[in-house]
């Protein structure tokens, strides 16, 4: 008891401390997803003959979207407790997923993301940086490292879209992309390498373009969020590994 006790606690210290280094403007980009999330809930139980997700679901976007939020601006930050947030979004998220049947990304939420989330959450807790305790250290890729995930990125979304096309997926492409590129940006995580928001700049570009066509303002509006989180958490990252984290083999 004492053990998880003193758990608990460390993991509430670093969460508010996570929350205490957001800036203004994304705190603002926080608030503008749960202002679009909850309007979405509301007029989906207002209108229900006029709302494409059911109610259910559009509360699932509410959980999905307040969560996902907060976990990515904690990652931007190199902060550990972002990954329970992961968990819970994972997991609301995989139900909406299944249910408009883009399979590939749902098995890439529920075979990848949440099992690597716990295995990453254990390694970045094994690896905190000295001063500011509730972040990991950082890595990076060399050149010859880079032109080989480019290389297999492009070799495994061909090979993912064949498999697609005989689901019957609604977008078989970007569905595709979307999970070759998201398998290895997870392990970049697990193993805390910068180059991980290439990754996730590309991931959250396909995602957009996905929720263009299958719209859904609420993921729309996330990925979007996702796409600026994904720059800020690159110039984030390569400033900690540059400056504090002499981490770089």
């Amino acid at each position: 008891m004492a053990g998880v006790r003193a758990a608990t606690e460390e993991f509430l210290r670093d969460t508010r401390e996570s929350f205490r280094k957001l800036s203004w403007y994304e705190w603002l980009m926080i608030v503008v997803m749960i202002g679009i999330a909850a309007q979405a809930v509301y007029a989906a139980f207002a209108d229900p003959l006029g709302s494409k997700n059911p109610d259910w679901l559009t509360v699932i976007n509410f959980v999905s979207a307040v969560c996902g939020i907060v976990c990515v601006f904690f990652c931007a930050h190199a902060s550990i407790p972002n990954f329970l947030f992961g968990l819970v979004n994972t997991t609301v998220y995989a139900i909406y997923l299944w249910y408009w049947k883009i399979y590939a990304t749902f098995a890439l939420e529920v075979l990848f993301y949440f099992p690597m989330g716990i295995l990453a959450w254990r390694a970045w807790a094994n690896n905190r940086d000295a001063l500011e305790r509730e972040q990991c250290l950082t890595r990076r890729l060399s050149l010859l490292q880079g032109a080989a995930l480019g290389a297999a990125v492009i070799a495994s979304g061909i090979a993912y879209h064949s498999v697609l096309v005989r689901f019957g997926g609604t977008v078989p492409w970007l569905d595709a992309y979307t999970f070759a590129i998201g398998i290895i940006a997870i392990f970049l995580q697990l193993f805390r390498f910068r180059e991980q928001y290439v990754l996730w700049l590309l991931v959250d570009f396909v995602s957009v373009a996905m929720y263009i066509v299958h719209f859904d303002p609420v993921y729309l509006t996330k990925r979007g969020i996702y796409t600026v989180v994904a720059l800020i958490g690159f110039c984030n990252w390569y400033q900690l590994n540059r400056k504090r984290n002499p981490e770089n083999r």
